[in-house]
């Protein structure tokens, strides 16, 4: 299957759509928010999950994943499988830099209650309770 199909492919494809297609988020529905919630930039601004995207635009995405800078190599109708979905983008070398800096920083800082599992136990219900004083 190539990587340019269905009718969207000569004028472009929806922002939301290929974001899903590329797999950068599990459904078209967290791709639209996402993109709505000012966490895709295309070309440097403000986008709409409407917005057609083509061959050679540089996006901006804030994913689960960490912060992605990418440019669009193909557009592709259908989500296919995560090495096909590769293909679909090129990762700009800042981008791929920002991202690692980004993996070292979490890993030297963890987020605060990233060691918690889970509800407290009966002890921690004591400990928070003697803190508070109660």
């Amino acid at each position: 299957m190539s990587a340019m199909a269905g009718p969207e492919a000569g004028g472009g494809q929806r922002l939301d759509k290929w974001l899903w297609a590329a797999r950068f988020f599990k459904t078209r529905s967290l791709a639209a928010a996402a993109v709505e919630g000012g966490k895709v930039k295309w070309n440097g601004h403000a986008a709409k999950p409407a917005r057609l995207v083509r061959p050679g635009d540089l996006l901006e995405i804030g994913a689960p994943a960490g912060t992605f800078e990418v440019t669009v190599r193909a557009l592709n109708e259908q989500r296919r499988p995560a090495p096909e979905a590769r293909a679909l983008y090129e990762e700009t070398p800042e981008g791929l830099a920002a991202r690692e800096r980004e993996r070292e920083l979490r890993a030297l800082a963890p987020a605060p209650g990233a060691g918690l599992r889970g509800r407290p136990t009966k002890r921690d219900g004591r400990l928070i309770r003697g803190f508070r004083g109660g």
